[in-house]
């Protein structure tokens, strides 16, 4: 196998012994040509020596180029997107991965299309297997476990296919290569990849890369069907072609003349003459066609994570998904995540709750700095009930530097400053709408307080702000044409602050609920209604998508993730937990109201000590009431310091940044009780954050149940340690396995089995 071609590069094969570890020339002929750590990088030298040699004769590039999936590796490097020497190194490292793999085969299917071979599957209950290669109208391949690769061939057999099973050593191009793929995709990290001289053709997506995803579309190719009929029609569409094949065989022509010969729709059971043997397995050869042009490609007739939701809520934040990480009290929701969740075309919101101000500015200024123009961050923006200053001066901080999108969470009530951010910048359109520049994701879970946010500003609000100077009479008149949130998050059962309530009902009243304001207020532009709260599987992000959620908005999940700003003792806990292992503690910012909050428990004091003090506060009307083994119990294993030094510490807070609070606590004893009560969650919060060894089993937590089923659902794949953890890794696992669920869902229903 090229031997002729290896024989006049003998620099280039050189160069490949050096980076493989291993004489090239060797495996062609022997055994390990057969073993796909080897095959592979033998694959890749061929192919991109006798494209090189193609090139170098036709003196120019295709207008485009696609490969069969090894073969995509020689269509990138054939674009420039890597040279030869890091092809082999990818290559390599895929193979390695790849050839771990052990368990489950493959089969051809020739003679049935996609959707009767899908018809059986479903009605024999066959869901462990998938469509690793789609060659032509009539030539799938199918991947899985050999016991349901056997015992779906006879079914398919009966319906007139011909089953042919593959040589191969495991499920290649099927979920079950997972576990490569995340390996993979660490891997990609440490390579940058240039621009593409021309267009390629994903295997994953069936239409040009988007060079922004190429390591993504890279690694997801290990687990994805190999797309060929759809990315070869995407290039038929545009009218006649030239396809060239480059490198060793014809296997690709001939799927192209059976792609051109077989109808869009063709027979289910077809004659005789029209079967056709299988090729080799998915690791075939490079195929770059030319001339061709760019043009869109309808994509195939299954769910696709990147249509979940709403197109308008992707399209107005420019991001790839419909998919948000949430904020995190104390900038848990760290920089690092908001960052990396935008490079990956994602939106993320910094947590800014309990952040000093200048702090703030600091992060927002470095994520801006990262940043390229387009690419989507947001700033949370949390109620304060007793220091309204506090959102005030946040705005003025967001007004100043530019920021578009805010998440506005814990509040009860429509408050000056918010309103200030919605509506400043308002203007009126050459098509007669109002154009927002500022955004909001309004997180609640009352239909009260939905019905403000999907209200236009309240009136006295705007004629304040309009007296202040804050906001234009202009400005004020175009409010009254917009809601205060085109997107509203409806927040179920969550992490931290939370009403405990339950999606399946909250969802369906509160989408009731924007149809009537829709009716009520006639917006130019739909409310989006999104969901959040105890989503951490793809089942449940699932069932927001099929109650009509626009958007998903993940937390807890996020928390236990290499970029979560706490602290690894904490994450160490996060991974371990289970479903069960949350409860419901006092919230110590809302202590007085009797808020509550969703923390951990297991392993930990917090929660009862945290309730027991509440319990406390109700009952008693000051700190001199306790009886004197309490307060001994409370100073001595709760706070470890005396109730003055705490005071003390209290004190001289708040006479920093808001001098009346003392005041009234000293007249008031029971306020002043409230207020060193309040200093242990204020403790228990910093011990978390910096993963202090001493008190360990009083740190705080803010978690819902939502981790616990994603751990499960990661057990056994290296997302198992939270150190495997990315925030957009978690995001687009979670994405694409919310559409294969979903997919294999209606395809059960469509079979009515």
């Amino acid at each position: 196998m090229g031997s002729e071609l290896l024989a006049r590069h003998p620099r280039m094969l050189a160069q490949a012994d050096e980076v493989l570890g291993y004489r090239l020339a060797d495996v062609y002929q022997d055994e390990r040509l057969g073993q796909t750590q080897y095959t592979q990088p033998a694959l890749f030298v061929v192919s991109a020596l006798a494209w090189l040699e193609q090139r170098e004769r036709h003196g120019r590039d295709p207008d485009f180029a696609l490969g069969h999936s090894l073969g995509e590796y020689n269509a990138l490097f054939a674009a420039g997107a890597f040279d030869f020497r890091t092809g082999l190194l990818l290559v390599r490292r895929r193979g390695e991965l790849m050839g771990q793999a052990r368990g489950g085969g493959m089969a051809a299917v020739v003679g049935l299309s996609t959707g009767r071979i899908t018809e059986i599957l479903a009605r024999v209950g066959a869901e462990g297997l998938d469509l690793a290669n789609d060659n032509t109208p009539i030539q799938q391949v199918l991947s899985g476990p050999q016991e349901e690769l056997e015992r779906v061939a006879p079914e398919l057999r009966a319906a007139g296919a011909n089953v042919v099973p593959l040589k191969v050593s495991a499920a290649f191009h099927s979920r079950y290569m997972r576990p490569a793929r995340e390996s993979f995709a660490s891997f990609l990290r440490e390579f940058s990849f240039a621009p593409l001289r021309f267009p390629v053709i994903s295997n994953v997506e069936a239409r040009p890369y988007d060079e922004a995803r190429l390591r993504e579309l890279l690694a997801r190719q290990i687990d994805s069907p190999v797309r060929w009929t759809q990315s070869v029609g995407y290039l038929l569409e545009q009218g006649e072609q030239t396809f060239v094949e480059v490198g060793h065989g014809q296997v690709l022509t001939g799927l192209l003349r059976r792609i051109r010969q077989t109808p869009p729709r063709p027979a289910e059971v077809p004659p005789p003459s029209s079967r056709e043997e299988p090729p080799p397995p998915a690791e075939a050869r490079v195929a770059p066609p030319s001339p061709a042009a760019v043009a869109p490609v309808s994509a195939p007739s299954e769910v696709r994570a990147q249509a979940l939701g709403s197109r308008a809520f992707r399209d107005t934040y420019g991001v790839r998904y419909a998919y948000v990480a949430g904020s995190m009290y104390k900038g848990i929701s760290s920089r690092a995540l908001v960052v990396r969740m935008a490079r990956a075309g994602m939106l993320g919101f910094f947590g800014t709750g309990g952040v000093p101000l200048a702090r703030v500015d600091e992060e927002l200024q470095a994520i801006q700095a990262a940043l390229r123009p387009g690419e989507a961050y947001g700033m949370n923006l949390l109620h304060s009930l007793d220091r309204p200053e506090r959102e005030e001066q946040l705005v003025d901080l967001f007004l100043r530097r530019g920021v578009r999108n805010v998440e506005a969470s814990a509040f009860v009530r429509l408050t000056p400053a918010l309103v200030r951010f919605r509506v400043t910048g308002l203007r009126r359109r050459e098509d007669g709408r109002v154009e927002a520049p500022h955004r909001v994701i309004a997180k609640l879970s009352r239909p009260e307080v939905a019905r403000a946010f999907m209200s236009p500003p309240p009136p006295d609000i705007l004629e304040g702000l309009v007296r202040a100077g804050r906001i234009t009479g202009t400005e004020a008149g175009l409010a009254r044409e917009v809601p205060m949130a085109e997107d509203i998050c409806v927040e179920s059962d969550s992490g931290g602050h939370t009403d405990q309530g339950v999606a399946s009902a909250l969802l369906p009243a509160m989408g009731a609920l924007r149809e009537r304001m829709m009716a009520e207020h006639g917006y130019a532009t739909r409310i989006r209604v999104g969901a959040a709260g105890g989503i951490g599987t793809p089942q449940a992000a699932a069932a927001a998508f099929v109650m009509g959620a626009d958007f998903i908005v993940t937390g807890s999940i996020n928390q236990c993730s290499v970029e979560a700003d706490t602290s690894e003792p904490v994450k160490d806990l996060l991974e371990t937990l289970d479903v069960q292992d949350v409860t419901c503690a006092p919230a110590g910012d809302m202590f007085e109201l009797g808020a509550r909050v969703q923390v951990v428990r297991k392993g930990l004091f917090f929660p009862a000590r945290a309730n027991r003090l509440y319990a406390l506060y109700q009952q008693l009307p000051s700190l001199d009431a306790l009886d004197a083994e309490t307060r001994a119990q409370l100073e001595t294993k709760y706070f470890r310091r005396t109730f003055e030094q705490v005071w003390e510490e209290t004190r001289a807070h708040y006479l920093r940044v808001d001098p009346g609070v003392v005041e009234r606590a000293e007249r008031n004893p029971r306020q002043k009780m409230a207020l060193v009560f309040r200093w242990y969650f204020v403790h228990t919060s910093r011990l978390a954050l910096r993963g202090s060894p001493e008190q360990r089993t009083d740190y705080q937590i803010h978690c819902g149940p939502a981790l616990g089923s994603f751990n499960q659902w990661v057990q056994g794949t290296p997302l198992v340690s939270w150190r495997n953890r990315h925030v957009d890794e978690m995001a687009v696992k979670l994405m694409e396995a919310t559409a294969e669920w979903l997919e294999r869902r209606f395809q059960v229903f469509r079979a009515g089995t």
